[in-house]
């Protein structure tokens, strides 16, 4: 009823009705216990090697025996392993290999049952994004949830250099115009927090400058959100010969973030972009700091990084990450496979003197990993349209071992040579492959808005 009133309504309305909504979500993320954890995460930065192993370690003992007294997934899982609640009394982390994985099929068929512990208070359900299939729900109290947001505001928003009461631009997978043919403003006001939500779905070089006047209007002094939807923007602008106003940061998520779409947005506003890594699952934060450095916070949970074989990969390399969290007792998830890899820092020496665990790259999505005819595995890709004259976007789609499509949106005189340079480029990273260049008016985009880069249908 609220969706069809709301999609009726003038701009105004529709504000207001955000903003009502904002309220809502404020009370909820930003009340009860939210400033306290602030403060106990703040705290906690200071923590050596040695506390951080502490720490972990009760909470991780804490958490299992939870899980195996009041979870009826995990009592029959572990039982069947040959646990009993006393072993977790003296559990190590070392053997959290001992313990079997949670699949996300198991996420998606027990989230909503079985995977919920009988000691649980009243909440309820958020689903992510589905950016790599079926969506799955996360089980969030309000407690929870502000734990969850303090751990973002303290180790996102503040290493930024901002925080939750400044004015915020955001663009995300929210529709709020429903209409593809809608005309501007394409961004809503939420009065209650600031916020300033621009459209993921209506990006383009002739709408930018209404984007533009919407960071001015509502004076924005930090912009978050998806990585490729802000690089989009800031690209626009550019191109299209736009002043920004200069803001104090962007923060991304959901997207991989390249070098190049860090350094548009980066000449565009002015100001230093902070990636940031977690998820609606809630286990696991890896942020960057001041310095540049993705570190995982281990207050958020136990990163388990594994190759193929289960066997953790010693610093300096890649695998894929096994999810522990420690912030969601009423749903946990205990050694999850998130789907996502990372590699490991070589150097686990932080400049800011924070002993926590250094990231050298969010590589992305498990699914958007392509499988070269040898059987390697990789990810990066944006080197093939790095100096493309004439592409504007592109995506990468792997249709089998040997053949591939790349979707591109291109300007006036795009030459054919262009295409033998990116699939020269191609060859020379996977091997001689058959590929069809698709000349689209834009890149699909999943339901949400979401724009994945790399697609691998293997």
């Amino acid at each position: 009823m609220i969706k069809k009133i709301y999609q009726k309504s003038p701009v105004f309305i529709q504000n207001t009705i955000i903003s009502i909504y904002g309220l809502y979500w404020k009370n909820r993320r930003l009340g009860g216990v939210f400033n306290q954890h602030v403060k106990e995460f703040r705290d906690r930065e200071s923590f050596t090697k040695d506390q951080w192993r502490d720490y972990q370690t009760q909470q991780l003992r804490k958490l299992l025996k939870h899980a195996y007294e009041t979870v009826p997934y995990y009592k029959e899982l572990y039982t069947k392993h040959g646990f009993k609640a006393k072993d977790f009394d003296s559990f190590e982390i070392e053997d959290l290999k001992k313990l079997p994985y949670l699949e996300k099929d198991k996420l998606r068929k027990y989230g909503t049952t079985t995977l919920l512990s009988t000691k649980r208070k009243k909440g309820a359900f958020l689903s992510s994004s589905g950016s790599t299939g079926t969506p799955i729900k996360a089980f969030f109290t309000n407690e929870a949830h502000q734990i969850w947001s303090a751990a973002y505001e303290a180790r996102i928003r503040n290493w930024a250099g901002v925080n939750h009461k400044m004015a915020r631009g955001m663009i995300g997978g929210r529709r709020i115009l429903p209409d593809a043919n809608a005309k501007p403003p394409y961004y809503r006001y939420n009065y209650t927090e600031k916020q300033t939500y621009f459209s993921a779905y209506h990006l383009s070089p002739d709408t930018a400058q209404n984007y533009v006047d919407g960071i001015v209007k509502n004076k924005v002094e930090y912009m978050v959100g998806y990585a490729m939807s802000n690089y989009l923007l800031a690209d626009f602008i550019e191109k299209k010969g736009l002043q920004a106003p200069k803001i104090r940061a962007i923060l991304t998520s959901s997207e991989k973030l390249t070098g190049e779409m860090r350094d548009t947005m980066e000449r565009v506003y002015g100001c230093k972009v902070y990636d940031a890594y977690s998820g609606v699952e809630s286990c696991g934060l890896i942020s960057e700091n001041k310095e540049g450095e993705l570190l995982f916070s281990p207050d958020t949970g136990v990163m388990e990084v594994v190759d193929d074989l289960g066997d953790e990969v010693p610093f300096g390399e890649s695998g894929e990450v096994i999810a522990t969290g420690f912030l969601n007792f009423d749903q946990p998830l205990i050694r999850y496979r998130i789907g996502d890899r990372v590699k490991l820092s070589k150097n686990q020496t932080s400049k800011s003197s924070m002993a926590m665990p250094i990231i050298d790259e969010i590589e992305g999505r498990m699914e958007d990993v392509i499988t070269a005819k040898d059987g390697r595995k990789m990810v990066r890709f944006h080197g093939l349209f790095v100096d493309i004259p004439k592409l504007m976007v592109a995506q990468l789609i792997q249709n089998s071992i040997e053949n591939y499509t790349i979707n591109i949106v291109v300007e006036k005189d795009f030459s054919k040579e262009q295409e033998l340079e990116m699939k020269k480029r191609l060859c020379s990273q996977v091997g001689e492959v058959s590929v069809t260049f698709n000349y689209l008016k834009d890149i699909p985009r999943n339901s949400n808005g979401k724009f994945r880069a790399v697609i691998s249908k293997v």
